[in-house]
């Protein structure tokens, strides 16, 4: 069997450097001050772990949200419809029709997601009349991450995104969650009418976005909201789908 050096790398006889001289008692003392505070610490270990002190305290404010399977279910439409859009009908052979509207979610143990799309239509509209009106939902329940601090810039960024013959306009909401803001698009194209308003609301650690996507052909009898009229429909669709969310 190799020898093993009675130092152990730490000096003579394994003592640390620095350590109190051995005199009659004076290793023994060492020892013993040095296990009792081996044994203190243990002891404090212990009781941490058994409060749960090594663990993130900070706990997801979800603020009442709950996750839906098919976000469509609280999605309030009615403000849409009074404005005189109805949703589009599933038409064309069983291959090449969709479903209207569509929803998708996935669940996870950080980061709940659900997504609602519908398909709007003018009432009334002739099939001449090309027109396509979206309304595209999403929600989010963050349950590791605090989306707070970085909720407005993600929407401010939007300004830097700027073309020839399109600019994003971004301002604060009053009266939707902690923090709400609305993305609106001004575009200088005279060949088609639209509009694109994009309503983004944070409540504790819930996000929600509902996106105004309409275009209408320039031949079109049909005129396109003005991303004014656009966002007073969000917001009133937004009051009544978080409040069914959370039920």
């Amino acid at each position: 069997m190799p020898s093993i050096p009675l130092g152990g790398g730490y000096g003579p006889m394994g003592m640390p450097p620095g350590a109190p001289p051995t005199g009659p008692g004076g290793g023994k003392g060492w020892l013993w001050g040095l296990g009792g505070a081996v044994v203190a610490s243990a002891v404090w270990a212990g009781v941490l772990f058994a409060t749960g002190g090594f663990e993130d305290e900070t706990k997801a404010d979800l603020a009442g949200y709950r996750y839906r399977t098919n976000l469509c279910t609280p999605t309030d439409t009615q403000p849409f419809e009074d404005a005189g859009y109805e949703q589009k009908d599933e038409s064309g052979s069983s291959s090449t029709s969709t479903s209207n509207p569509q929803h998708s979610s996935s669940e996870n143990a950080a980061l709940d997601s659900m997504t609602c799309n519908i398909d709007f239509e003018p009432s009334g509209s002739s099939s001449s009349d090309y027109s396509s009106v979206w309304l595209y939902t999403t929600a989010s329940l963050h349950k590791k991450t605090n989306p707070g601090p970085e909720f407005e810039a993600q929407y401010r960024s939007y300004e830097d995104q700027k073309t020839s013959t399109y600019s994003y306009e971004v301002s604060p909401v009053s009266g939707l969650g902690d923090e709400a803001y609305v993305v609106k698009q001004n575009n200088s194209s005279s060949s088609n009418t639209g509009a694109y308003v994009i309503l983004a609301v944070r409540d504790g650690w819930m996000t929600y976005q509902s996106t105004w996507s309409q275009y209408v052909s320039s031949s079109s009898s049909g005129s396109a909201k003005t991303p004014e009229e656009a966002t007073e429909l969000l917001k009133k669709s937004a009051e009544s789908t978080l409040e069914k969310m959370k039920e």
